[in-house]
């Protein structure tokens, strides 16, 4: 007998949680070191990401998901350049995975919450790996904001997650605000949308993942930073949620409470 479902009652698109993570935070602050020069750190940066980090990511994604990525040509021509990619955050290990197969010869740094680092033992590796943690403390931003700005200039890709939670599973794109689409107006830079989609495969729950990649989006130079960051906010979450309409299976259905008691 096929298994149905599973169901999740949500209230808040931009601050339910579903991942089930709960960690011990730490604190990013002023004198947290983002960029770090010791030559050991670099080459230990080297063979996590280069020698663990890309194979795995590669392998588990086409055996657990079957995963394709579709129109990745549009990002040939930014090759020697930095952009940024805004993503819906639907997988755990999948969303740490996925940015780095996008165009499998580039660097990735990815805006990850401080609980990313948070797991003792791990998190110099999940640094090594390209997190960028967000700053716990507003001492912090003044560093991050230069780092962010430093990774940009050298041709990386610079990934977020605007919708902030995981979903698991999640086929349609939650609304987001437009505050982290601040980052690309204040540098002038390219933006592209990367929306996960899932389909059935012939054999278990587990979907298969078919990414699509749209843009570039850029910040309209003539508006100021907040117009223009909502602008740019639009038409990134438009062009995922056109994408998302590929969705035709999840293993969970998100159900919003109040459409439920409008039924009752």
């Amino acid at each position: 007998m096929a298994k149905r479902e599973r169901v999740v009652y949500y209230t808040d698109e931009r601050s339910d949680e579903f991942s089930g993570i709960t960690k011990n935070t730490v604190q990013v602050d002023g004198s947290f070191d983002y960029e770090r020069k010791n030559p050991l750190w670099r080459l230990g940066r080297f063979f996590a990401y280069r020698v663990i980090m890309k194979p795995v990511a590669y392998v588990y994604c086409r055996v657990k998901f079957s995963l394709k990525v579709k129109n990745r040509k549009i990002l040939k021509p930014y090759r020697k350049q930095g952009y940024f990619v805004f993503a819906n955050h639907t997988l755990m290990a999948g969303d740490a995975f996925i940015p780095n197969l996008l165009d499998f010869g580039r660097a990735c740094s990815v805006v990850v919450h401080a609980d990313n680092i948070s797991t003792p033992g791990f998190k110099n590796f999940v640094l090594m790996c390209g997190a960028l943690p967000l700053p716990t403390e507003p001492s912090g931003l003044r560093n991050f904001l230069a780092s962010l700005r430093s990774r940009y200039e050298s041709g990386q890709t610079l990934v977020v997650y605007p919708e902030a939670h995981i979903w698991p599973y999640c086929d349609f794109v939650r609304d987001f605000s437009d505050v982290s689409f601040a980052y690309p107006v204040r540098l002038g830079a390219p933006v592209f949308t990367s929306t996960v989609t899932y389909s059935k495969k012939r054999f278990g729950r587990t979907p298969r993942v078919t990414v699509y990649v749209d843009g570039p989006f850029f910040p309209d130079g003539e508006l100021g930073l907040r117009s223009a960051q909502k602008k740019l906010r639009d038409e990134a979450y438009g062009a995922m949620c056109a994408r998302a309409k590929q969705s035709s299976y999840s293993p969970i259905k998100y159900i919003k409470r109040e459409e439920v008691q409008s039924d009752e």
